[in-house]
């Protein structure tokens, strides 16, 4: 599981991680930085308007006092003590009044009063501007104080009556220490000290969840980016497994060779289009079932040999169909392994050899007609010379004996074995010499009728009736005219002597689709031909009638071979026989 995980994260390309750390950390550090400095902003606003606040409550307590004094002459305002008692309320560090130079008039510490505080500012300046201001004043023995100040003003015009009327005074007559008087010359100055710790307590609380949730919002956003990009890694990677099990499936349903696959539990898992073919059995009905039961057993025999060993085996085996029909196959079986050595099951891959067999006997025979067209040429030769002279001999004692009737009769029978001899001899150089084809485009429908012509006297000597079914499509074909006559021939004797007691001999002309070549069938009613028979119809010399030289269907064959054409013959004793010729195009 640890490998596979490493694999996983391995599979990250490098540079998303990289391009995910370069956008989102100085996104989130902004925003850390600009959420930690807009509290801090809040949190000297939140004060500063606290300050305020007291600075303009202080004034009102001190112009109520004054107005206090002016109906109550001699009773003074003690201003002190209204600055004691407002000092008292929570998170109020002092309340100072001083004069311009800083001289303080009042403390809410009684002991500091008459000496300096803020010193160190522009008290004159302050002095005469009504803007509230404020500065942050360190404590080293404990939390910072946020001071506020500005001119102190209880009043900026104050009235009294004299002589029954509201006299303007703008001073106070007699200053007492505990009294601020306002003059042309006296201007003073509030300031408001308050603690931050509680606040700065809670700013600090702010900014560390302020930077957790940074922290947290990266993260996500880091496993966001990984996340997409591994979800579009996925979604590729899922893609290019389907391509690529499409294409290994649609490889392996029409490979060549037969695919059939065996889980460990012996049922069938994989069959594939050509196995199906060779098998004549459908994939849709044994997919799932026990191979024992829907294969051949000389095939599942094979698979029993691949117990306890290692490798591949391979040999060639005689299958025996449902039907009975046999088919050679070359099968090769190996065993699937897992990485940790568990058997996944057993792979067989077998191929037809019935074409590979009939190419075979088909070599083979070529190879034999070869050496005997070599030593039949040589025979040919030496033979005819003594047969001339055996002619010559047998043409004489017939004119000799013509008034002993028996002796003419045997000079006859001499003369006309000695030319059947010849006729022989003269197939036979015909089949060994190479053969030459002149092609040129002929219509296939004129040789037939004209070939029909030449044996159909001899048909209706033996009651036998011709039947012929010529497709108008077909058009002129590039074959040798005289060679194809010479086929046909051969085809309708054979079919007329295999019909002695009558018959139908049925020629056909027709486009072949399957192999795309023009199709001449010329098929008979007769005795038909044994299966064992079948392979050796073409070879020279065979033959199951009693007068017959067995070079007829020899020397078709090699006229439409070399025509680089096919001939199939196909028969059924009793029935008749077909003998179909594939002309290319």
């Amino acid at each position: 599981m640890n490998r596979v995980n490493k694999k996983y994260w391995i599979g990250i390309p490098p540079w998303i991680i990289v391009g995910a750390v370069i956008i989102l950390v100085p996104i989130f550090v902004f925003w850390t930085l600009d959420n930690i400095h807009r509290q801090k902003d809040n949190t000297s606003l939140l004060l500063l308007e606290k300050g305020a606040a007291l600075i303009r409550s202080f004034e009102a307590g001190a112009r109520t006092g004054m107005m206090g004094m002016m109906g109550m002459r001699g009773s003074g305002f003690q201003l002190q003590k209204l600055l004691m008692e407002t000092a008292q309320q929570p998170d109020i560090v002092y309340l100072i009044v001083t004069d311009m130079k800083g001289t303080i008039l009042a403390h809410s510490d009684p002991a500091k009063i008459r000496e300096t505080h803020g010193t160190d500012l522009d008290l004159e300046r302050i002095s005469r501007s009504e803007m509230v201001e404020w500065r942050q004043v360190a404590n080293p023995e404990g939390a910072d104080t946020f001071e506020v100040f500005r001119q102190f003003s209880p009043t900026r015009r104050y009235f009294r009556r004299h002589h029954g009327r509201m006299v303007h005074n703008d001073a106070w007559r007699r200053p007492h220490v505990n009294q601020i008087h306002r003059g042309p010359d006296s201007e003073q100055i509030i300031f408001v000290g308050l603690d931050m710790g509680a606040i700065e307590t809670a700013r600090k609380e702010d900014v560390r969840h302020t930077v957790l949730m940074a922290l947290i919002l990266l993260l996500i956003g880091f496993a966001g980016i990984v996340s997409l990009s591994l979800a579009q890694a996925y979604r590729s990677a899922r893609s290019s497994l389907t391509r690529i099990k499409a294409f290994s499936d649609t490889v392996v349903e029409n490979m060549p060779i037969g695919l059939l696959v065996v889980d460990p539990d012996g049922k069938i898992a994989s069959f594939n289009q050509t196995a199906e073919a060779v098998l004549q059995r459908s994939a849709r009905e044994i997919l799932g079932k026990r191979a024992t039961e829907v294969i051949p057993k000389q095939l599942w025999s094979v698979i029993d040999e691949l117990e306890g060993e290692k490798g591949i085996i391979e040999k060639e085996i005689d299958c025996v169909l449902e039907e009975g029909k046999m088919v050679p196959l070359e099968v090769s079986v190996s065993s699937l392994e897992g990485d940790n050595g568990t058997l996944l099951g057993d792979v067989i891959l077998f191929r037809d050899l019935t074409e590979v067999q009939n190419l075979k006997r088909e070599i083979e025979r070529n190879q034999r007609l070869a050496s005997l067209g070599r030593l039949a040429a040589g025979i040919a030769h030496e033979i005819r010379n003594p047969l001339s002279s055996i002619k010559g001999f047998a043409t004489y004692f017939r004119e000799r004996y013509k008034e002993v009737p028996e002796d003419e009769k045997t000079a006859e029978i001499m003369v006309q074995e000695v030319e059947r001899l010849n006729r022989v001899i003269g197939q036979l150089l015909e089949f060994a010499r190479p053969m030459k084809i002149d092609r040129k485009p002929t219509s296939l429908h004129t040789v037939i009728q004209h070939s029909l012509k030449m044996i159909q006297r001899q048909a209706q000597d033996k009651n036998i009736n011709i039947y012929t079914n010529l497709s108008p499509e077909i058009k002129n074909v590039s074959v040798d005219a005289d060679r194809i006559n010479q086929v046909l021939l051969n085809l309708y004797l054979n079919s007329i002597e295999a019909m002695e007691h009558g018959g139908t001999l049925s020629v056909g002309l027709s486009w072949d689709a399957d192999s795309k070549r023009t199709k001449i069938a010329v098929s008979d009613t007769g005795a038909g031909i044994n299966k064992e028979d079948l392979v050796h119809v073409f070879d020279p010399y065979f033959t199951t009638k009693q007068s017959g030289t067995g070079l007829g269907l020899a020397i078709v064959h090699r006229v439409i071979e070399s025509h680089d054409g096919e001939v199939r013959v196909e028969s059924e004793p009793g029935k008749g026989t077909t003998v179909s010729i594939f002309l290319p195009q």
